[in-house]
């Protein structure tokens, strides 16, 4: 892969934590970025699971060009053309799929594909893949799972996701294979839907705060 591929994970893994978002209006993805933003959370996954994803993706772009901008649930080649089109810095996918892992490879586009075992581990390391989505982490067995399966793979690093909330992340930064970790508890549907960002920026602040009290420990 190229730089951009481990430039985006160095800023992942410095984030921390990447807000898994679901947006069923593009109208509120400027909103929510600015919450986001203010908050000290200046990242943002969108997923593919709703029609408004590329208007999404490309408001924040545009608008919040200092945002790592990204999206998530990409199953299809026309969905990693259309998030990129629309100014997405990074794809990510629920599993690995052969066929979009290789266009996005041959066409070095940083992606981030979902793995839980070994096999998906190896398909990922063959095309120089190190940076992995653990998916869905807690109900694939959690960082117990991560540690045992890691062992045999040093360069691989995951960024977790499902199942992670406040009450868990830090158990999973701990290890040393987690780079990072997505969640969606700070922008829950409901709380955007009802346009309650400034709940999304308190919560969203609470996290960038205990992930600071964590680093400095």
């Amino acid at each position: 892969m190229n730089n951009s591929y481990f430039e985006i994970a160095d800023r992942i893994e410095n984030l921390a934590i990447i807000p898994v978002i679901k947006l069923q209006d593009a109208k509120n993805a400027e909103p929510l970025a600015q919450a986001l933003l203010e908050a000290g959370l200046p990242a943002a996954e969108i997923t593919f699971r709703t029609d408004a994803a590329s208007a999404s993706i490309q408001t924040i772009s545009r608008k919040f060009p200092q945002m790592l901008t990204g999206a998530g649930t990409v199953l299809t080649i026309d969905q990693v053309k259309s998030a990129f089109d629309a100014g997405a810095q990074f794809v990510v996918s629920p599993g690995f799929n052969p066929t979009v892992v290789d266009y996005c490879v041959l066409n070095n586009l940083p992606i981030y594909p979902g793995v839980n075992n070994p096999t998906g581990i190896e398909m990922a390391l063959e095309r120089g893949l190190t940076i992995l989505k653990f998916f869905p982490a807690e109900a694939s067995g959690g960082v117990k799972m991560v540690n045992a399966m890691s062992a045999p793979y040093g360069k691989v690093k995951f960024m977790a996701t499902g199942g992670i909330n406040a009450g868990n992340v830090l158990s999973y930064l701990e290890s040393p294979y987690i780079a990072a970790c997505g969640g969606s508890w700070m922008v829950k549907g409901a709380l955007i839907d009802s346009g309650e960002f400034d709940k999304i920026k308190e919560l969203s602040g609470e996290v960038v705060r205990l992930i600071k009290d964590w680093r400095a420990k």
